[in-house]
């Protein structure tokens, strides 16, 4: 055979063998389907009904089943009143942030009578994550778990537990919720958003509020046996306390990564936050009360609390009397302001092996987070609106999603000069602090990464209005590395030597103490835009949030993906508008839930451009409409 055959067949076993693994590739990494409908349904709690969205006509809406490294293509259909968008919390959804979610940030919300598919990629993530809607308040409803297995062929790092079950806290509010927010908004004066009427599990408040008893939600198990347990807290602005009367609880992961195992009788989990847990069922045959209870870190009179105790019931199958009433965990469940508790049960996350945690920090940031106050004078009155900040600056929704922004590469949508510090030192914790720390900056600022940074970012807590409480700090797109956290002001020198190096928690949410601070790391390696937010709802409708936009790397491979052929529509928004139920969408497409056909892509995307490109010569020539 000659040298120039022997090369081309060479070339082509080279080939066959590429297209071979490509192909093994696509047989490892399955493709799932599903369709979400999302409409009012009506609901009875706490002796009343109301209407509420939902998705598939349940809360929580279907858990989602995936292994590691699949690929989830999710259809959802906008039946109902207003329009909202549907976040993937903790799924990187690497080089795609055109389906990660928030709106004003990756996408404008879906309209009514309108459909968008969403690509969902998972990477690394394995164990327990969740998917809610991430405009206004519409997640309190539309929320609910995703379950990530091993790789086919492998296993978990624990003894397959015999059975698992999931429980999801929630908020329950007997009224329009959405209705109310936009109604405390536009009121002003000082005053708090709304607060859940209860908490739930799985939907139900349980035995100990109004016309709940006997609809309390039960988990029914076999003595002798280990199960696995994956909570998520889908709460709209509580972390709580959680305990199973009579039962320890073993805990083997959070936000879907490994921990090392620990035995404890409580746990604490903050807004945004999951956790997989093992648990034996070897207790005498009954019935056991699983309870929940918010941990209140704020003061009263800057933030009322929901005091209710959500319940459900773990109950044994087998041949016994029940008793009269379930016991419950009067002895494990800390009490509402049981600080101490939070912070030990915090300290006891390890991640199961050794981590590869950055050390060579190319961008160091110091963001303070603090509750504040704008003071408007409207018709001659002063009215006070209470805002929210990160290093002074509360953020303001664009007219279009920074990601379209950016992508497009369009000036006047954002500024590229989020700060790295405060623009002003001083004892953060104390109390009675002057007025001038009060007011902050309102703005569309972002911090820009370049592809490959190491980054460490220190929250300190701000007592500014005596109003410092925990804040569960959830970022897009990436998960990171908690190193250290404390009380008082962070000390610049001394604690850094504490921080864990070794074996930190890796973590997609992380509570930032009262009167304390938090460092965290990551590597900036998922090109795009993603937000950065406390997960007290009530926080990020006032502005504690920012958007740290990572570049592209120097391949195709480390570069954002092009978008889909159909994004939702932008319309003109201010800088909080909640859309009631009464809006009527003007939007060219489909009806009744259908899909829009191929023309209609297509007029749809064309009347998308034509209106991006007004908006940017609006902003960049002050064009009034």
């Amino acid at each position: 055979m000659g040298l120039k055959k022997m090369g081309v067949l060479f070339e082509f076993l080279v080939a066959a063998v590429a297209f071979s693994g490509m192909l093994l590739c696509m047989v490892e990494a399955k493709v799932h389907y599903y369709d979400f409908v999302v409409k009012d349904e009506n609901f009875t709690r706490l002796c009343s009904t109301k209407s509420a969205l939902v998705v598939n006509g349940s809360i929580p809406g279907p858990v989602l089943y995936v292994n590691k490294g699949d690929i989830m293509y999710v259809n959802v259909h906008n039946k109902g009143g207003y329009k909202f968008t549907i976040h993937w919390h903790g799924v990187k959804q690497p080089r795609n942030p055109w389906s990660d979610g928030p709106e004003y940030i990756t996408q404008c919300g879906i309209q009514p009578g309108t459909n968008f598919t969403y690509e969902v990629i998972f990477s690394d993530e394995e164990g327990t994550l969740w998917w809610h809607a991430h405009s206004d308040w519409t997640r309190s409803t539309v929320h609910g778990a995703i379950v990530v297995y091993p790789e086919q062929g492998s296993s978990y790092p624990y003894p397959k537990p015999d059975a698992e079950e999931v429980l999801v806290l929630g908020s329950w509010y007997t009224y329009d919720v959405n209705v109310a927010v936009e109604q405390d908004l536009a009121i002003g004066n000082g005053g708090d958003l709304p607060v859940s009427d209860a908490y739930t599990i799985n939907s139900q408040p349980g035995d100990f509020c109004p016309c709940s008893k006997e609809s309390t939600y039960r988990w029914q198990v076999d003595y002798g046996k280990t199960h696995l347990l994956r909570i998520v807290n889908a709460i709209m602005n509580a972390e709580v306390f959680f305990a199973i009367a009579g039962h320890n609880l073993t805990i083997v992961g959070t936000d879907a990564s490994y921990l090392k195992p620990f035995v404890t009788s409580y746990i604490m989990i903050g807004p945004g936050q999951t956790m997989d847990i093992l648990v034996t069922t070897n207790q005498s045959l009954g019935q056991y009360y699983m309870a929940a209870r918010q941990f209140s870190s704020a003061k009263a009179n800057y933030a009322e609390y929901d005091k209710t105790n959500v319940t459900a019931i773990l109950e044994y199958r087998g041949n016994y009397t029940p008793p009269a009433s379930p016991s419950f965990p009067s002895d494990t469940l800390p009490s509402y302001e049981d600080i101490p508790a939070g912070i030990t049960f915090r300290n006891k996350l390890r991640s199961l092996h050794n981590q590869n945690v950055p050390k060579n920090i190319t961008t160091q940031m110091y963001i303070t987070a603090a509750q504040n106050e704008f003071m408007f004078n409207i018709s001659g009155n002063v009215t006070l609106f209470l805002a929210a900040s990160l290093n002074n600056v509360s953020w303001l929704n664009p007219k279009i999603d920074v990601l379209h922004a950016y992508y497009s590469n369009m000036s006047g949508f954002y500024t590229e000069d989020f700060p790295d510090m405060p623009p002003n030192f001083y004892d953060f914790v104390a109390e009675g602090l002057p007025i001038n720390t009060t007011h902050p900056l309102r703005g569309t600022k972002v911090k820009v990464l370049e592809y490959g940074e190491e980054v460490e970012i220190v929250f300190q807590s701000s007592n500014v209005l005596n109003s410092s409480e925990d804040h569960p700090m959830h970022l897009h797109g990436h998960s990171f590395y908690v190193v250290g956290a404390g009380g008082g002001n962070f000390d610049f020198e001394e604690d850094p030597k504490t921080y864990n190096l070794v074996d930190p928690p890796y973590v997609n949410t992380a509570t930032l103490p009262k009167n304390g601070w938090l460092a965290v790391r990551f590597n900036a390696l998922n090109p795009g835009v993603w937000l950065w937010h406390c997960h007290l709802d009530r926080h990020l409708t006032w502005g504690m949030d920012t958007v740290i936009i990572v570049k592209n790397g120097g391949t195709p491979e480390t570069s954002l993906r092009e978008p889909p052929a159909h994004m939702p529509p932008c319309h003109y928004s201010p800088t909080i508008e909640l859309r009631k139920r009464e809006f009527v969408s003007t939007i060219v497409g489909g009806r009744d839930g259908e899909g829009l056909d191929t023309f209609g892509y297509q007029f749809q995307t064309l009347l998308r451009w034509i209106q991006l490109a007004y908006i940017w010569v609006e902003g960049k020539f002050g064009v009034e409409r």
